[in-house]
């Protein structure tokens, strides 16, 4: 009885400890939140509206560029996910990676290779553990991404669909991404194991996890390459205003081809940025559920086994008792 009550006890106070970090995890998350959703606010009108430019400006006189314009018999496709570099979040990665699964069977169905492109500790080793050959990965920086990380990623994307699915590229070096701008916090490219180079691919997608609000994200596939130029290609910002009101017309300079030969590089930093502060606040916010939820266990847990803990002293109080009185009734016969 003594041994389990000490047994009851030891669990009681390791539960406190657990429910200690477990809520400390969870302020911590949610000091993140306002912060990540306030860079989501900010960053997701500069993209909408500069896919809105360049379908717009397409559909003006440029729609002829590879950024615009569907392969003939596309036969490989880029794909790049984003996921956390920690885990404690939920279901978080398993439903980013869940929805990649069904884009690369899609893909496949289609006759199409595809190319793997990770951000996110915890993709990586999704991939890794089940031997699948990755184009690239980038670790360090899910949890607060900057704009060099994204330019990282975006970079190497834009060279590999400007080869096209028939032809390698060129890694891109430490010292090419070094010059673009690093940023203060820990971060890693690791290639391929390939050194020649990266397969060239005919389209691009990405999968993340998009950030309506603290209650509320959905894991979102999208093709940001080629550009598509129906009304369905564009956001739910601009699907709802109609097309009168955004009609313009577009003198172009230098040329079109020219022009949009800048701003692809351009696009794609924006739309990869975008979804990296997407799915960094998405993180946040699914780790605060997933502590939240695991300081509420740990809570009733503890009650459980103190109800436990008292009955079983209480249990021990009794025997002793009985043994106090039936050794007194025993002296007295």
């Amino acid at each position: 009885m003594a041994a389990s009550l000490r047994v009851l006890r030891r669990r009681i106070r390791s539960t406190k400890n657990i429910a200690q970090i477990t809520k400390a995890m969870e302020m911590v998350a949610a000091s993140r939140i306002a912060k990540a959703q306030a860079r989501v606010q900010a960053a997701r009108p500069y993209s909408d509206e500069f896919t809105h430019v360049l379908t717009t400006a397409a559909k003006a006189g440029a729609s002829d560029h590879p950024l615009l314009v569907a392969r003939e018999e596309p036969s490989r496709a880029g794909v790049l996910v984003v996921t956390s570099d920690r885990g404690l979040c939920g279901g978080y990665n398993a439903n980013v990676l869940r929805e990649t699964e069904r884009v690369l069977r899609e893909l496949s169905d289609a006759g199409k290779q595809t190319s793997l492109f990770v951000i996110g500790g915890k993709g990586v080793a999704y991939f890794r553990f089940r031997n699948r050959e990755l184009s690239g990965q980038w670790t360090g920086f899910s949890e607060v991404p900057d704009y060099p990380n994204a330019t990282r990623a975006a970079d190497t994307l834009t060279a590999t669909f400007l080869a096209g699915g028939e032809e390698t590229v060129q890694r891109p070096s430490d010292d090419d991404e070094q010059q673009e701008g690093g940023s203060s916090r820990s971060t890693s490219f690791v290639p391929p194991e390939d050194a020649e180079g990266l397969d060239g691919v005919d389209e691009l997608h990405v999968v993340f996890t998009a950030f309506n609000s603290v209650a509320s994200q959905t894991v979102t596939s999208r093709q940001i390459a080629p550009l598509e130029l129906d009304d369905e290609g564009s956001s739910e910002e601009e699907s709802s205003s109609s097309s009168e009101e955004r009609e313009a017309e577009y003198e172009f300079e230098p040329e079109p081809e020219v022009l949009f030969d800048r701003l692809m590089p351009k696009y794609l930093r924006a739309r990869v940025f975008a979804a990296l502060l997407d799915a960094a606040a998405s993180e946040s916010a699914a780790r605060q559920r997933a502590m939240k939820a695991a300081t509420d266990n740990a809570n009733d847990l503890v009650d459980n086994l103190t109800r436990e803990a008292n009955q079983a002293r209480q249990a021990q109080i009794t025997q002793e008792i009985s043994e106090i009185v039936g050794g007194a009734n025993a002296l007295a016969e």
